[in-house]
Order: structure tokens, then C-alpha cells, then sequence
């Protein structure tokens, strides 16, 4: 066997990886509990070996092992996203796996010291028939949905975004296949020049920070 010849083409592969995604992205999934947000997180992951995933649920449990909203939420947030730029520093496109319910987390996770990244906020879109039985399915009871309908807000404007439907694994498929060329484009919205950030990094940090003490 020669090891330097399976190295080479281990390098390969991931060369030809990084090409097929343009540039660095910084990708926040947002969607109710079992809407595939995990799902698409770690095809992404596998998919693309230049991917990195943040999962918000894991470093909330690992820290407190508590459920949202834990007794610091603003620690997490502001660990959250000193991972993300530490990736992206290092050449990773991030992807941030979190339910991210209203606007303000999601404009704090999709906002990035990192220059020249593209940020995209992807959706997942289920039925209320669908997400609802998924949830009974895996914790006895819909809880969890009606719990989100509370904090749940609409992406407002100026926010870049991608709906993602997630319904079926035929449809999963369907819209993955969309976003993995929307990915290797060279020519998309999404780009930073053309989305720049409505407040600066300091301004969004204690927007957060006032959010999450007025929600606990």
C-alpha cells in the first residue's frame, strides 16, 4: 500500500470539496423542534469536510445540562459565537444548529467579526400536521410546539434567507439539492457586499443581551 499516494488523494477530495463551495459562509438554521434542523446540519458537515456545526442544544446541556432557557443563555450566545469566528478565522464555513425563534438571535448568530463571509438564515419549513406528530413521536406529547408558538417571529426584512421544506425525505432531498448549488454559486444575493449588517457587532451584542434578560 502506498500511504503517500492515498494521502494525495485523500487531499483530493478535499480540495475538490472547498471548490464546490464558494468563499466562507456562516449559515444559522432556525425551525421548531424536529423540523430537520440537526438533519441538515450534519449532512452539511459531511457533505462538505470544510463545514463546521455549532450545536446551541449540546453546549447549553454540556455547560448546565439544562433546556432552553438555561440559567445563562447570554453565556452560551456569546460562547456560540466566539466558536463560530475561531472556525471561520480558520477556513470554516459554519453552519450554527439552533432553533434561533425570534429575530434578534438570529441577526447576533448570523453577525460575524470575520470579513468577507456570506450569511444566510435557512428556514425549515414542516406542516403543523407533520411537526406535530414528529414531536409525539419522540416525546410523548406536542409540548414542545406549543411552548415555541410563543417565541416563534417571522424572519423580518434585510435578514438573508433560505426556506427549506422538510416535510418528507423526498422533499428534504429536493431542497437540499437546491442549497448545496446555491452553496457552489459564484453569483447569489447572499453575498457580504451586498447584504452588510443593519447594526454594528457592538449594538446587536447588547440588543441580545436586553432580549434574553426580558424574556427570562
Amino acid at each position: 500500500m502506498n500511504v503517500n499516494s492515498t494521502s494525495s488523494a485523500q487531499k483530493g477530495k478535499l480540495s475538490d470539496a472547498f471548490v464546490s463551495v464558494r468563499k466562507l459562509w456562516n449559515i444559522v438554521l432556525c425551525g421548531y423542534p424536529r423540523s430537520g434542523k440537526t438533519t441538515l446540519a450534519r449532512r452539511l458537515v459531511a457533505d462538505h469536510p470544510y463545514f463546521a456545526r455549532i450545536g446551541v442544544d449540546e453546549l447549553r446541556a454540556m455547560l448546565f445540562n439544562e433546556s432552553p432557557p438555561c440559567r445563562d443563555e447570554f453565556l452560551v450566545y456569546s460562547l456560540i459565537a466566539e466558536i463560530r469566528d475561531i472556525l471561520l478565522e480558520k477556513g470554516y464555513s459554519v453552519v450554527i444548529d439552533s432553533t434561533a425563534p425570534d429575530n434578534v438571535t438570529r441577526q447576533f448568530l448570523l453577525t460575524t467579526k470575520v470579513k468577507n463571509v456570506s450569511r444566510l438564515l435557512v428556514a425549515l419549513n414542516v406542516d403543523r400536521e407533520v411537526l406535530t406528530q414528529r414531536n409525539i413521536q419522540t416525546f410523548g406529547n406536542a409540548d414542545a410546539v406549543f411552548a415555541w408558538d410563543k417565541r416563534w417571529e417571522r424572519p423580518k426584512g434585510g435578514i438573508p434567507i433560505f426556506k427549506f421544506k422538510s416535510n418528507t425525505m423526498e422533499e428534504f432531498e429536493a431542497y437540499y439539492a437546491r442549497l448545496k448549488e446555491l452553496l457552489a454559486s459564484e453569483v447569489h444575493p447572499f453575498k457580504p457586499e451586498f447584504r452588510p449588517p443593519l447594526l454594528t457587532l457592538k449594538e446587536i451584542r447588547e440588543t441580545l443581551k436586553k432580549f434574553l434578560k426580558k424574556s427570562t
